[in-house]
């Protein structure tokens, strides 16, 4: 086949599992954790990288940021043979629990972005897959990481969420913020929903782990809100789900 057009890889990998951080630049150091890895190709915001996992080639693929880069990716890695996405990224806490240097779960996430409108109605939930979702727990928990399972809020705009009160719609932002966290949102991050939904109309698996980074919200309140940039726990668990999901089908 052709390489595909944004992401400059055709089926020759023959890897049917891949790991998706956003950052181009973080791909060599999840890469690292696999076995005999190498560098496939770069183009745009997408760096490929190759490595083995019980016997089985996977794919570490950048997604750049937000929705319609994920949702390409997704497209694209699906055309040249992948079945089992697995996003290890960063979010912003929301719920007073949650805090840095802590790992989200994502079993779903709020659609307040605006790529997956273009597949199908919002009352269509973003949701992870259930298998997916399980291995990731269990890796977390091998790794005794604090981790929290629950629905995040995807959003197209970072200074939204930052700087509403400068958005013309800043008190639409604000009212829903609060709305999210009262119906017990974890976290904030910009990914997840295109994954999800797209993988879900092209019945595949799907799943999101998270380093939180902060938690303005526990800064508001006056309590401790540690800053944890090091990604290195999340890495972990997202290559130790790959391996355990590579296990089961053995």
């Amino acid at each position: 086949m052709e390489k595909m057009y944004h992401i400059g890889l055709d089926d020759s990998h023959g890897a049917r599992y891949a790991i998706l951080p956003g950052d181009p630049g973080r791909v060599e150091k999840i890469a690292a954790y696999l076995e005999e890895p190498r560098f496939l190709g770069q183009n745009r915001e997408y760096t490929s990288w190759l490595g083995r996992l019980g016997g089985q080639p996977v794919l570490v693929m950048s997604t750049g940021m937000g929705g319609p880069s994920t949702a390409i990716a997704v497209e694209e890695l699906y055309q040249t043979g992948v079945r089992t996405m697995i996003r290890v990224g960063t979010c912003g806490g929301m719920a007073e629990q949650v805090k840095g240097g802590d790992l989200v779960i994502a079993n779903g996430a709020i659609r307040m972005e605006g790529t997956t409108k273009e597949y199908v109605d919002i009352a269509f939930p973003a949701v992870a897959d259930f298998q997916v979702t399980k291995a990731l727990e269990q890796a977390a928990g091998e790794l005794s990481a604090r981790a929290h399972l629950g629905i995040v809020q995807c959003k197209d705009s970072f200074y939204g969420q930052h700087d509403p009160d400068r958005m013309p719609c800043g008190r639409e932002l604000s009212e829903k913020w609060e709305m999210w966290i009262r119906a017990g949102c974890l976290a904030s991050e910009m990914e997840s929903a295109a994954l999800y939904i797209v993988s879900q109309v092209l019945g595949v698996r799907a799943g999101c782990v998270l380093n939180v980074i902060w938690n303005q919200e526990r800064k508001k309140k006056g309590l401790s809100d540690p800053h944890c940039h090091d990604t290195s726990l999340a890495i972990k668990t997202a290559v130790r789900a790959a391996e355990l999901l590579i296990l089961q089908e053995k």
